[in-house]
């Protein structure tokens, strides 16, 4: 199999791991999907339970980490295949088989997929994230316009060595994005929720 092939494999079921879910129905007895946003991320979980939160975002992005290392290693380094397999992890996320393609929004697996990848960008994308959430506490806007600032803060830095990769951090983006559109419809209605967490 084609190293690109196998990449892509690898990434899709790392990422389609719903450790949301697993979480909040190991310790909770809950579905998550049926709370809240009805998502299986990090900030939905964190409704429920804040500490599961934490834990749901860090094994997310361990997911991307875990998907982008491997894939590098099997390719004898290649760095696009690292990108491939950083894609194929948040469609997997997003699009979990596990769950019949009910996931999350992917952007703590894509935060790990290019932390590796992309490390600069993604720093500077942090920091449009953090300064965002900090101003509005919407974390719908925050994770938006830090996915939307990406391909081009890769690009600035020049994180990307051929333009396939540009191509994929755009896909990748674009996907977060697209996957954001209930909250961006309630944004423009005013309806969309400040984010709060629930103190135990």
């Amino acid at each position: 199999m084609h190293p690109f092939s196998t990449s892509a494999v690898i990434g899709y079921f790392l990422g389609s791991i719903p450790f949301g879910y697993l979480l909040v129905h190991i310790f909770l007895k809950t579905d998550v999907r049926s709370t809240g946003s009805g998502n299986i991320g990090a900030t939905n979980v964190a409704r429920s339970s804040p500490a599961l939160g934490v834990a749901t975002l860090i094994l997310d992005a361990l997911k991307g980490v875990a998907a982008v290392s491997i894939a590098i290693a099997i390719s004898s380094g290649n760095h696009t295949a690292g990108f491939v397999a950083g894609v194929a992890a948040i469609c997997g996320h997003v699009f979990p088989i596990w769950l019949r393609f009910r996931g999350g929004k992917g952007v703590a697996t894509g935060l790990g997929s290019f932390l590796l990848l992309t490390p600069k960008a993604i720093l500077l994308a942090l920091a449009v994230f953090v300064v965002l959430v900090v101003a509005f506490r919407y974390i719908s806007v925050a994770s938006v316009m830090s996915a939307a600032s990406l391909p081009l803060l890769a690009f600035i830095t020049r994180e990307t060595q051929n333009l396939a990769e540009f191509g994929l951090v755009f896909i990748a983006s674009f996907l977060i994005i697209a996957k954001h559109h209930a909250n961006i419809r309630r944004l423009f209605a005013g309806t969309e929720p400040r984010f709060q967490v629930k103190h135990k």
